[in-house]
């Protein structure tokens, strides 16, 4: 067994085998900042690597997160008809705070939703499911305070940065 340090610069004890025969990786770390607040994050590459991908290629990606209309506690980034070119993976319609999905379109727009509370994704046509594919790693007391926000002061940017 060796130290050895990855392209993400994660530090992994992994067993010494021949460059060709080593597949080494770790979770990507992302931040997330929501209007005054600041979340680390990580990707969801093994549940959900196609999404992840995707939305790794667009970023650093900002928005602007307002609050959710049917799914209750919380916050969501219409995207119109932006195609990331990704299908269902990983997808979830109750998802727990913290967790952020992507609803990749079909009869509702695209979107992201960030959960601060209990949700029951939906549109004005009914039950959906996103791909969950971040997952808020630090921060999570300021999940309801960030909600709040959103719903008594209106919309807030929202940033998403790898580090």
């Amino acid at each position: 067994m060796v130290l050895a340090s990855d392209r993400c610069g994660c530090n992994l004890l992994v067993k010494a085998v021949p460059r060709s025969q080593s597949r080494v990786s770790c979770m990507s770390q992302l931040i997330v900042h929501a209007g005054d607040f600041t979340f680390q994050a990580r990707f969801e590459e093994q549940l959900a690597p196609k999404t992840c991908a995707a939305f790794r290629r667009a970023m650093p990606f900002e928005s602007q997160a307002i609050h959710v209309r049917w799914s209750g506690e919380g916050v969501w980034m219409p995207l119109g008809d932006l195609d990331f070119g990704v299908s269902y993976e990983n997808h979830a319609s109750y998802p727990a705070p913290g967790q952020i999905i992507l609803y990749p379109g079909g009869i509702s727009e695209t979107e992201i939703l960030l959960a601060y509370g209990g949700v029951h994704f939906a549109s004005k046509v009914g039950q959906l499911a996103g791909n969950h594919f971040i997952t808020l790693t630090s921060g999570l007391q300021n999940l309801p305070a960030l909600g709040k926000t959103v719903l008594w002061k209106g919309a807030q940017r929202v940033r998403f940065e790898e580090v």
